[in-house]
């Protein structure tokens, strides 16, 4: 963890979709808002779609995870984030390889780790819990649309069928689509191949935009899509970051991928609390000048 004024990340990807772990056993530190958004900038910080802290449940063997956004707000599930977060309190001898129990703020999940071939890469089949369908929807203004609908994984997505569609039409209406929900919601553009039974995704994710992978989405996709009689209970789900395998059972769903460390991060906490404070005043000027932009005839 650290001595109080440095302690050690680990970045992570699952299919390029990235996190940054700190495991923090008992439970002594945690980061607010603005320090993960600090963290999380891409230019200015160290870089990634999310932030997970992990800490043990005492007299149990089995790991609790609290998820942050890239912009600092608090999420409930990450399937890569699992993933990631596992592999690193394996790395670091928290817990062994094999079956592992995970506390998240959708439920306990159970996660099947096992290691690679090569440095750094492990693989890890999460049982990621119940599917909720939602009634279907009526999208408007995104090309090609042929059926959409809501999606709970423990978190909230919504779920386009249609033609593929290009990174300008994902920001452009995946960001719209997301504040349609109420609280925020993934959005998940998806058509049919390359092969049969498979399916290709692009995702704007809530509270970071986009992404190279979702896991939750990925599930989500599957699932309604399947539900539409258009793929079978396995389906691999191709990302731009590589593809995800979903089988989906009676009840619950499972998710399974490689994983990747990145690199360790030496964070000191001096530093850290500056630039989120940096981060807080500059969102706040880039607010105002938005306003006065927007305001003038």
């Amino acid at each position: 963890m650290g001595d109080g004024t440095r302690w050690r990340l680990s970045k992570h990807h699952g299919s390029g979709n990235d996190f940054l772990v700190m495991l923090d056993p008992d439970g002594e530190r945690s980061l607010s808002g603005p320090e993960v958004r600090a963290l999380c900038d891409r230019h200015r910080g160290v870089g990634a779609d999310g932030f997970v802290r992990a800490r043990l449940v005492p007299g149990t063997g089995a790991l609790a995870m609290e998820l942050r956004n890239a912009d600092g707000g608090e999420a409930e599930m990450s399937g890569n984030g699992i993933r990631c977060v596992v592999q690193a309190a394996v790395d670091a001898g928290l817990v062994e390889p094999g079956e592992v129990e995970v506390r998240t703020g959708a439920g306990v999940r159970t996660v099947h780790y096992r290691l690679g071939d090569r440095p750094g890469l492990g693989y890890a089949a999460v049982d990621m819990g119940p599917v909720v369908l939602g009634d279907d929807m009526r999208v408007s203004g995104v090309p090609g649309v042929r059926a959409a609908r809501r999606v709970d994984v423990g978190n909230p997505h919504v779920v386009i069928l249609g033609s593929p569609v290009d990174p300008a039409e994902v920001a452009r209406s995946g960001a719209r689509l997301e504040r349609a929900v109420e609280g925020g919601a993934n959005v998940e553009f998806v058509w049919s191949g390359p092969a049969e039974g498979e399916l290709t995704m692009r995702v704007w994710e809530r509270g970071v935009g986009p992404t190279l992978a979702c896991g939750t989405g990925a599930c989500a996709a599957a699932a309604a899509v399947h539900a539409w009689g258009e793929v079978g209970r396995r389906v691999l789900v191709h990302n731009p970051g590589g593809p995800l395998e979903v089988t989906l059972r009676e009840g619950s769903v499972e998710l399974a991928g490689p994983t990747q460390r990145v690199a360790d991060v030496i964070v000191d906490a001096s530093v850290l609390a500056s630039l989120a404070e940096r981060s807080v005043t500059s969102d706040s000027s880039d607010a105002a000048i938005a306003w006065e932009v927007s305001a003038r005839p």
